[in-house]
């Protein structure tokens, strides 16, 4: 049997601890730790919304990521102090976005927008999957808020989703790389999926050497059973709330993506 530095097994998981409700001020706000790696997810709720989507009646999300300076080995300067946001960020927080906007209804959510802030107070490698993963909890606890309030009639959301990131180390394929292992990975992939089974994005990077198509297959697996195990804490954190996911909904989500992609 194949040990890792932490001694994990090479299909296992980082321990995974999440806290909600962690921010008071938040719609929704979650801790989440992946072993070292920690970041801190907040739904906000805001009543306007992009140009695009004025007079549409129909609402958006997005997303922003950042990582504290100390959150690294070494200090990692602010955005804010090179007056631009840094093309990783840029990347990171458009995948957050993509991967939570696939499973909202727009009609649902109304003429409104929530922005998902996820900052990384410790970064031990898969920053982004963590942020997915914590991410679609605030923004259900933020919809949540919403319906109890009354300003909403029905929850927007169609599926849970969850992320988690795999590579090629030492040429062997290994579930939720940290740091040292992501440093070192001759292949790196991120892997967004939703609970009906279905993938929102798969990012895969030859690092230091191309692989195959049974490489491939053997990373998705990994990938497959990590979220299969994430989406089940996702469950438990929410409790009886997650039914409130219906079938119907995953249903006109699901007939929403193939009218899109026969018009196309």
């Amino acid at each position: 049997m194949i040990l890792r530095i932490d001694n994990r097994k090479i299909d296992e998981l980082r321990q995974v601890n999440i806290i909600r409700n962690y921010i008071k001020h938040a719609e929704g706000s979650v801790l989440i730790e992946m072993g070292d790696t920690k970041v801190i997810c907040t739904a906000s709720v805001d009543d306007k919304v992009p140009p695009f989507k004025k007079g549409t009646g129909e609402g958006w999300v997005t997303a922003e990521y950042s990582m504290l300076p100390r959150s690294t080995q070494v200090r990692n300067p602010r955005d804010i102090s090179k007056l631009k946001l840094s093309g990783r960020s840029q990347e990171i927080q458009r995948l957050i976005g993509r991967s939570l906007r696939s499973v909202v209804d727009f009609s649902l959510l109304g003429e409104r927008q929530i922005i998902i802030d996820c900052d990384v107070i410790q970064a031990d490698g898969g920053t982004r999957t963590a942020s997915i993963t914590g991410g679609f909890i605030a923004l259900f606890d933020a919809c949540m808020s919403l319906l109890n309030e009354g300003k909403i009639e029905k929850l927007p959301i169609s599926n849970l989703v969850a992320a988690v990131s795999v590579g090629i180390v030492d040429g062997v394929e290994m579930l939720d790389l940290c740091y040292e292992e992501d440093s070192n990975a001759m292949v790196d992939m991120n892997v967004v999926m939703t609970d009906s089974g279905e993938f929102i994005e798969v990012q895969a990077t030859g690092e230091q050497s191309s692989f195959n198509r049974m490489q491939m297959d053997k990373l998705i697996f990994l990938a497959q059973k990590g979220i299969t195990e994430l989406l089940q804490i996702q469950r438990n954190i929410l409790g009886e709330d997650v039914n409130l996911i219906s079938e119907e909904n995953k249903l006109e989500k699901k007939h929403e993506i193939n009218e899109e992609e026969t018009t196309e």
